[in-house]
């Protein structure tokens, strides 16, 4: 190999990775997305996961494009939109929570599907264990049966005199009724007796407040869910009106109205999904990701609803209160 040959040799050797870097930065990654509630009611958290997913250098339009679908709480559609989706052919898919994620397990085994937010993905059968998912989905949990214990000890300490908790649920979903018979465990113990309220609509809302009520319920703990979330404020509302004392698993559900709200932070799981998804587009399976389960919580207090209430929230309590709500 004479001189020349040689400098061109090492020439393309130096080049070949910055080559092969913007060959590979150049993919623009399909990212399908399906949601259970309106747009309007996941923006925040949606952007804080695409902040996240910026931080680690992707740009939307550049490196990735969204497909996105929103059911609306309209839970009948969630097979079709996830079919949808999946027909749509994109090279990862973010869902959440539960039941759509559900929806989408059934259309595709193999394209990579990460949930935020589920409830419980083992008992809901979306994962064979947190530490080894098995099959093409992983994400992030909010562990409503580890939780559930917690909030009725919160609640416990704000109302010493609590005898009959309500728990608003919806038993269509497995890890709802995980938490009923996680609660009715835990409330021997405790002397309290639990009355669940099954409930999908507004007026099954209202009609199972009086019902509970008419059994002397003494306290309020709604259980997760789309579409009492899209209906927070219609709900604190008519706790105020059956003077039961409320409790939701999120600061906006004290925000809303509740008595208090107590849960993971939803910003920080959407940002950590930012994570699972660049692993997965350098080539982890998702097999090979564990669940995580939330490690930032957050407590809210409503102290209006408080003084509707007539209840006087300990100094202990309030101190733990990472927001107030006058």
């Amino acid at each position: 190999m004479n001189k020349r040959d040689a400098m061109l040799a090492l020439s393309a050797f130096g080049t070949w990775p910055l080559a092969a870097v913007a060959q590979q930065s150049s993919k623009v990654w399909r990212i399908g997305f399906l949601f259970q509630s309106a747009r309007s009611s996941v923006e925040s958290r949606f952007e804080a996961f695409k902040q996240a997913f910026r931080d680690l250098g992707y740009l939307e339009g550049r490196d990735y494009v969204l497909e996105m679908r929103f059911a609306d709480n309209r839970n009948d559609t969630f097979p079709a939109l996830a079919a949808e989706l999946v027909r749509s052919g994109p090279d990862l898919i973010l869902v959440s929570p539960t039941g759509p994620a559900l929806a989408v397990q059934k259309a595709t085994s193999t394209i990579p599907t990460v949930v935020i937010s589920s409830g419980d993905p083992v008992v809901s059968g979306l994962v064979k264990s947190l530490a080894r998912p098995g099959g093409n989905i992983t994400g992030t949990a909010n562990m409503l049966t580890e939780v559930a214990p917690k909030h009725l000890d919160l609640l416990l300490e704000l109302l010493p005199k609590l005898s009959r908790l309500a728990l608003l649920m919806n038993s269509a979903y497995p890890s709802h009724r995980a938490v009923l018979k996680r609660l009715q465990a835990v409330a021997i113990g405790r002397r309290i007796q639990i009355l669940p309220i099954d409930a999908q609509s507004l007026p099954d809302i209202e009609n199972g407040f009086a019902a509970v009520k008419a059994q002397n319920a003494n306290g309020l703990l709604v259980v997760t869910d789309s579409t009492y979330v899209e209906r927070r404020s219609e709900i604190a509302e008519l706790a105020r009106k059956h003077r039961l004392p409320s409790m939701g698993f999120g600061i906006l559900e004290a925000e809303a109205g509740y008595l208090v709200g107590y849960g993971p932070n939803q910003h920080a799981l959407w940002r950590r999904t930012a994570y699972y998804v660049d692993r997965i587009l350098k080539g982890t399976k998702p097999a090979d990701l564990p669940v995580e389960q939330p490690t930032v919580f957050e407590m809210a207090l409503n102290l209006k609803t408080a003084k509707d209430l007539g209840i006087v929230i300990p100094q202990t309590v309030l101190l733990r209160a990472d927001k107030l709500f006058e």
